[in-house]
């Protein structure tokens, strides 16, 4: 048996250099080829450590890597280092080192061989320099996956240093969905299987970012062409990838807030133009006030409303003031005009088509029905609604759902109908143009909005109300009303309502100068009618009143006065509606109550 002084010979009179060094980084010994290719002496080197016989840049090397290297896993392998002679001589060296420990796992020693680098290992330590500082992410791994060296940019991007990389897992870097993917032995399974391009991979940073990463590898293969090392190329694909998804999210914003406008545009933004304004009603006649405990009586509640009433008393801003007392205040309020939607259309305008589904359908459009969800529609003309889309609509009433015309998926919407019109359903219910079933659906609470005759004292507070409006809207100084004016106001008869004082108001403000408004080139009533200006509470031979025979013959002198002028157009630019200043359904109204028909030619 060898004793401990053998030991010591064979260590010394090996021909590779060697040392072996203390815990405190000292040396405790070392061979003669060592001392014989330093210059020194043992005595020189004993007890001295192995920075002090280095390069500075070995020196450093020894204590940022080469240290904590040893200390977390025992050993070094093929380590550059650059020994210094006595006389200064630089001597390139690779060492392998391994830590000795007792049976109880105490620290023993080191033990440390040098090995001076031939041509071809200097060429290979040039390019693990270069390696290191190639501009890329590169790290490359063994046949387990551990770290066997990374690039300076890979340690920069993840935030480690290379001491706390080298000789770990490259899973323990991987994101938590990767680790799961390659746990359990999957990763040598890919490492095994060689050369690949292009793979997604999740990396962790030091600070706990993650890191989407495009990864590429080639391998590096034995005599039996087992993988021994594999060399990973990983392009940070990150900004990109959120660039991305933060473009498609834009772009899908874009075009939600592009079909909201549109359809905002189409349906959601018309202005209610009625003699009220911000949604407030304004008076306090008996008549009125008793329609609005009903309004605040059903505002609340989920039931449908069904607003009657004359041309122009203002049905729709009744159905704002109900939405907007009601529990879906925050949701839509979609307005449809029954009677502004051609008959082949309406199926479409109320539950939407997809793209193709008709001739002129270039693309799919939502409903009205389903732009409503969560809020009100308001169907404005109900009565005008044609019999066959009637069923449908029912349904949408007593189900919720609807098909997209030429979409077999149903879809199923929570909306509060509010309903409006001007006809009689019950007579139009006994005539078989309107679905009995439909009316008693709409109607399960009917508002009727008094007309503007039978709210008394209220046309003085609307005329006030729209002329401060009014000047304000032209920039005109505010006006005042005169008492024979006000008293004018009250005698008439106001078959257009609401929507028509508006208009003669309007037009007071732009024909009238100083500070009193004029009425009597306004008011339709009193427009050559030989001298009489009854509205304006000026007398005449006959009396200072008129009768309502009288204001009817008027009335309907003035309209047949105002198609002359138009040629008998009554809708559209310079038609008669438009010269009387109300709606072309208001003056058809009026045509038929008056009995008014265009002459033979």
């Amino acid at each position: 048996m060898l004793s401990e002084d053998d030991y010591q010979w064979l260590f010394r009179k090996a021909p590779t250099m060697a040392a072996l060094i203390a815990d405190d980084g000292a040396f405790l010994d070392v061979n003669d080829a060592l001392v014989q290719r330093l210059g020194y002496s043992r005595e020189d080197l004993v007890g001295h450590k192995p920075a002090e016989f280095v390069t500075a840049e070995s020196a450093l090397r020894i204590a940022q890597e080469f240290l904590p290297t040893l200390r977390r896993v025992g050993k070094l392998d093929n380590k550059p280092i650059t020994l210094l002679t006595r006389d200064g001589e630089q001597v390139e060296c690779l060492t392998n080192s391994i830590v000795e420990h007792d049976t109880a796992g105490s620290f023993l020693r080191t033990l440390a061989l040098y090995t001076e680098r031939t041509d071809s290992a200097r060429a290979d330590m040039k390019y693990r320099q270069l390696y290191r500082a190639t501009p890329a992410m590169l790290h490359t791994v063994d046949a387990d996956g551990c770290v066997v060296t990374v690039t300076d940019h890979w340690l920069e991007k993840m935030g480690y240093s290379r001491d706390e990389v080298v000789g770990r897992s490259i899973l323990d870097f991987f994101s938590e969905a990767d680790q799961q993917r390659f746990g359990g032995g999957r990763l040598q399974s890919v490492i095994s299987g060689g050369d690949f391009k292009n793979e997604y991979r999740q990396m962790v940073t030091r600070d706990g970012k993650v890191l989407d990463l495009m990864v590429s590898a080639i391998s590096e293969r034995d005599a039996n062409g087992g993988v021994q090392h594999m060399l990973v190329a990983s392009k940070d694909v990150t900004e990109r990838n959120e660039a991305e998804r933060a473009l498609r999210r834009t772009l899908a914003e874009n075009a939600r807030l592009r079909e909201e406008l549109e359809l905002e545009r189409d349906y959601l933004r018309e202005e209610v133009n009625v003699a009220m304004n911000l949604g407030r009603i304004v008076g306090d006649s008996p008549a009125l006030q008793h329609m609005l405990a009903q309004l605040e009586a059903v505002a609340a509640t989920p039931a449908n409303v069904l607003v009657l009433g004359e041309s122009g008393v203002g049905k729709e801003l009744v159905a704002h003031a109900i939405h907007n007392r009601s529990a879906r205040a925050q949701g839509p309020l979609v307005k449809v005009n029954c009677a502004s939607i051609p008959k082949e259309l309406f199926e479409s305008e109320f539950f939407g088509h997809v793209k193709g589904a008709f001739t002129g359908a270039h693309k799919s459009r939502v409903g009205r029905f389903q732009l409503a969800d969560g809020g009100t529609i308001f169907l404005d003309e109900i009565g005008e609604i044609p019999p066959e889309l009637q069923g449908k609509l029912l349904r949408v009433l007593q189900e919720s759902q609807f098909e997209p015309v030429g979409d077999d998926e149903t879809r199923t919407v929570d909306v509060r109908v509010i309903a409006a019109t001007n006809r009689d359903l019950e007579k139009l219910v006994a005539a078989g143009e309107f679905r009995e079933d439909l009316f008693y659906r709409l109607s399960v609470f009917p508002i009727e909005v008094p007309p503007l005759r039978k709210r008394g004292t209220d046309v003085i507070q609307l005329a006030q109300h729209f002329l401060q409006q009014t000047c304000a809207d032209f920039g005109r100084p505010q006006m005042a009303v005169s008492q024979r004016h006000a008293d004018a106001l009250l005698a008439y008869d106001w078959p257009g309502n609401i929507r028509e004082l508006k208009n003669v108001i309007e037009r007071a403000v732009i024909l009238s100068t100083g500070k009193t408004l004029r009425l009597d080139r306004s008011m339709p009533a009193v427009l050559n009618s030989g001298g009489t200006l009854a509205a304006t509470g000026v007398s005449n031979e006959k009396s200072n009143f008129m009768t309502e025979k009288e204001m009817r013959e008027l009335e309907k002198e003035n309209m047949i006065a105002a198609l002359k002028e138009s040629n008998w157009k009554v809708s559209g630019k310079s038609g008669a509606a438009e010269l009387l200043g109300i709606k072309p359904t208001t003056l058809a109204d009026r045509i038929r109550s008056l009995g008014i028909s265009r002459p033979q030619r």
